[in-house]
Parts: structure tokens; C-alpha cells; sequence
């Protein structure tokens, strides 16, 4: 029997080929308004061609093939990849307004409710931003005050590097609760001993969180939420900030009924009293200071302050170890400039070489290679590109701090990249390890203290070394996956310097 198709399903499959070609010529002929990019599939986009746990690895490759401005589909959600220093400068500094907003990805959506700094959006976050950087420089940050704290956490730090005797151990409990410490100063006026089962504990529900968030079921569960029943790292994710938020709740009840507007103890405190002023002049609850704001501000801080800047010095011990002829040489500056005081911030500026290596550490660490996304404020134009308002922005970090045209050798670790010719320190205008424009890190003055302090009084008292058996060219300079990228664990021998 003979198969006829009836003239209505010709029409219908002639009007569709119509429509996939108009569609094609569209995007064809308006190659220098829309950014290009591969070509998505359906329902998936282009989910296949990502190394879905390094997707910044996927992302300068197709910087090569498609330029600086590029899109890619991940499910439905379109977003643009910007590449290079000059493209993410254009964007994020001379543009910043343009650039200011954070886009709504389910994840981050659940996780943050639209409270703190952090997911934030609009006035909630200009507010919050605004009163965190204010608060926390009233409490220290980049002043001797919290100098002060950041050396006395030193000292304890290297007494129980000491008390190891110069046997392997792992360094990132010990790290994480160091630099906790000095943000948790701040924020609830107190410090944790490190073996405290409460620090630690804290601790844990932000690594794993940091972990997960940047993980290839959680970029599935962006893609699809109305699948979120079947990806148990949600589930997680969202558990662990509930128990870090009743610590928080917890400890600012105990702050209530101490509360003294003149003799304010810390950020919560003062946050407190900015709560009660609100209220005074409102004669409303619904401000931006409320208990949802405060938690989320609290868990923000202590997230980001403690988590990033102690994988920062992770990293700088393992590749003190891996060039061990750059540790020396940063060990005879503090020896020649500080001897056996105190390092303090004041002797960076004399001390040139060791100021690189940091920076340098930061650079080659990229500790958070695909930046957290941007979205656009307002319809935009970008390098002749045309951006709708709204839409997904990846400012890719890695590809500023590791790009060909700004540094000399960009894929190696270099200290000299921070040098001139004559061993002074320069600046370099495209190392930007802290993001830049609106949405730069709000610790920043207080991660440069930490860094510079912590890593010149470690490098002071100790000589890193691999574990006995292991040599420098087995260190694994493989970055971790998760929303930053710490090393991958590994153990290290403090002998005496």
C-alpha cells in the first residue's frame, strides 16, 4: 500500500523549514550585534561540550575559537563568557553600573533568599554591602586594631605548627580556623580554639557548601530545578546553611541581652542597634535591617573571609615546597628586613621580593577561575556586542590572571611578574584575584593584611618540605573542584628555620 502524506502536514513541515532558516539567517546576519558561540542543542544547549567539573577549562578554549565575547546555553539559561583583561575591565570597571547585578540562578536563589551581600540584589544589596564595608572597617579592617589580632593569631598558629616536631600533617583544619578566627573577631567578638567542635564543625558546613556549589550535580540541578527532588547535593547544600544561620541565631539572641549601643562588642552588635535606629525612624519591620538580613550577612563574611584566603595560603605553602629556591629566597628577606621581630604590614613596603611571591601566589592560585556570574542592569554594548538586560554574565577570572597579553609567563609561577628590572615591586593592572567593579570583594584591604602577615610569620619561624619519600616534583599543582579551587589535600613538614 502506498503512503500518501497529506497536503496540510507538507504545509506545516514547509513552514517550519522557513522558520529554522529565518533563524539561522537572523543569527547569521546579526553576528556583530549578538554575540556567537556554539550552537546550542535542545533542551541540554551545551551542557555535552563542558568539562562540566572545570567548566573554565571549556571556557578559554572556546575563547580561542569564538573571541573575548561569547555565549554558551546551558539548559534554556543563555549566559556571556567574557574573556581577557581588557573585555572584563571594559565590563566590570568602565561599565561597572551596567554590570552590577548577580543573576537569578536557582541554586543561589534558594541558598541566599535574596538577604545579604553575597546573591544579593538590588537596594538589599547596596544596603548591605554598604553598612558591611562601613561596620568592618569601624572594627579594624586595614588598621592596627585588627593587625593586632591577625599577629596574636600568627603566634598561635606556629605553635601548633611547632608541636608537630617537623612530622607531615595536613594543613587545612589548622588553616581554615587561623583565618576564621581573625573574621569571627569581627563578627561575634570572640575566637575559637582550633580543635573546638564548634569551629570545626562551622567550618565543615562552608567547605562542603563551597564544594558543592561547584559541582557538576549542581550545575544539572541549574539547568533543571524542577528536578531538584533528585539531586540530594541541594538538599545538602541547603541543610548546611540552615544549621550555620541557628549558630548565627543563636548567637546574636545572647548578644540581645547584652545589648549597649555605647559599648558596642561587635558586627552583630552594631547591626543590632542599626536595627533598633530603623525601627525609630520607620515605625515599620520591613526594613533592610531584619534577623534574615543578618544571618545571611553573618554567613556571608564569615564564609568568604575565612574560606578564601586560607586556600590562598594553602597554595602559597605548597608551591613554597614545589620552589624551594623562592622560599629561600623570600626567608633571607624577612631574615634581612624583620630578623626575628614581629613581621608587621609596615615592612612590605621594604620588602619587594616577598611581596611578589604573595601576589604571585594569588595569581597563579586562581582560586576562583569562573568568578561569581554578573548579570546586566540594562541593555548593553560590549566590544560591538549586543547584551539584553537581565542577561548572565561570567567575567572568567582565570583568563585575566593567566592572560597571554598581560603576563610574561603566564602558565608558570613567577614572582618576578611583581618586579621591575631593578627588584622594586610594581603593580600590575590586570591582577584582579578579588574581581573588580561594583561587586569587588568587600574584605579585600582585610585578605591582603592576612595573607602578607600570616605567610611572612610562617616563612619566618619554618622551611616547608614534602613528606619524606615525596619529592618537589611529586607536588600535585592540580586545582580542586568546587566554587573555588583549593589544592588538592596534601601534607607538609614545618622544620625550623
Amino acid at each position: 500500500m502506498d503512503w500518501i502524506i497529506p497536503a496540510s502536514i507538507l504545509s506545516l513541515f514547509g513552514l517550519m523549514m522557513m522558520l529554522v532558516l529565518k533563524t539561522w539567517n537572523f543569527w547569521k546576519n546579526s553576528s556583530q550585534l549578538l554575540s556567537p558561540g556554539p550552537w546550542p542543542l535542545p533542551l541540554v544547549g551545551n551542557l555535552l561540550i563542558m568539562d562540566q567539573k572545570r567548566p573554565y577549562r571549556t571556557m578559554l578554549k572556546l575563547s580561542k575559537q569564538y573571541g573575548s565575547v561569547f555565549s554558551l546555553q546551558m539548559g534554556l539559561q543563555k549566559m556571556v563568557v567574557l574573556t581577557g583583561y581588557e573585555t572584563v575591565k571594559e565590563a566590570l570597571v568602565n561599565q561597572a553600573d551596567a554590570f552590577a547585578e548577580r543573576p537569578f540562578i536557582p541554586i543561589f536563589e534558594e541558598f541566599g533568599n535574596g538577604f545579604g551581600i553575597s546573591f544579593s540584589h538590588g537596594e538589599n544589596w547596596k544596603v548591605m554591602r554598604r553598612f558591611a564595608i562601613t561596620t568592618l572597617r569601624d572594627y579594624g579592617m586595614g588598621k592596627r586594631s585588627i593587625e593586632d589580632k591577625i599577629v596574636e593569631e600568627c603566634n598561635v598558629l606556629i605553635k601548633k605548627f611547632e608541636s608537630y616536631e617537623g612530622k607531615p600533617f595536613e594543613t587545612t583544619t589548622i588553616m581554615n580556623a587561623a583565618v576564621a578566627n581573625i573574621i569571627v573577631s569581627i563578627l561575634l567578638g570572640k575566637r575559637f580554639e582550633y580543635e573546638d567542635p564548634t569551629i570545626q564543625r562551622l567550618l565543615q558546613l562552608v567547605n562542603e557548601n563551597v564544594r558543592l556549589l561547584g559541582s557538576p550535580i549542581v550545575m544539572l540541578y541549574n539547568m533543571f530545578p524542577a528536578l531538584g527532588f533528585l539531586f540530594g547535593a541541594r538538599k545538602i547544600i541547603l541543610n548546611n546553611r540552615d544549621e550555620l544561620h541557628a549558630y548565627i541565631t543563636t548567637t546574636f539572641l545572647n548578644h540581645l541581652e547584652n545589648l549597649d549601643k555605647n559599648d558596642q562588642r561587635s558586627f552583630i552588635d552594631t547591626f543590632l542597634i542599626q536595627q533598633q535606629e530603623e525601627k525609630k525612624k520607620t515605625k515599620k519591620d520591613d526594613g533592610y535591617f531584619h534577623k534574615e538580613n543578618l544571618k545571611y550577612v553573618i554567613g556571608n563574611l564569615f564564609a568568604a573571609g575565612m574560606e578564601t584566603t586560607s586556600t590562598t595560603l594553602r597554595w602559597g605553602l605548597l608551591l613554597m615546597m614545589k620552589y624551594p629556591e623562592i622560599q629561600k629566597k623570600v626567608q633571607a628577606e624577612i631574615d634581612d628586613i624583620v630578623g626575628t621581630a614581629q613581621p608587621r604590614t609596615e615592612h612590605r613596603i621594604r620588602m619587594p621580593y616577598t611581596d611578589a611571591v604573595v601576589h604571585e601566589v594569588q595569581r597563579f592560585a586562581d582560586i576562583l577561575p569562573t568568578n561569581l556570574s554578573h548579570a546586566t542592569t540594562t541593555d548593553v554594548t560590549l566590544k560591538g556586542y549586543f547584551i539584553p538586560k537581565g542577561t548572565q554574565i561570567i567575567p572568567l577570572l582565570t583568563s585575566v590572571l593567566r592572560d597571554e597579553s598581560q603576563w610574561e609567563k603566564p602558565h608558570e609561577f613567577y614572582p618576578e611578574h611583581f618586579l621591575d628590572s631593578s627588584g622594586k615591586f610594581v603593580k600590575r593592572d590586570a591582577f584582579m584575584p578579588f574581581s573588580a567593579g561594583r561587586r569587588i570583594c568587600a574584605g579585600e584591604t582585610l585578605a591582603k593584611m592576612e595573607l602578607f602577615l600570616f605567610f611572612t610569620s610562617l616563612l619566618q619561624r619554618f622551611t616547608f618540605q614534602p613528606p619524606p619519600g615525596t619529592s618537589k616534583e611529586d607536588l600535585d599543582l592540580t586545582r580542586a573542584v568546587g566554587l573555588t579551587t583549593p589544592p588538592m589535600p596534601f601534607h607538609i613538614c614545618a622544620l625550623p628555620h
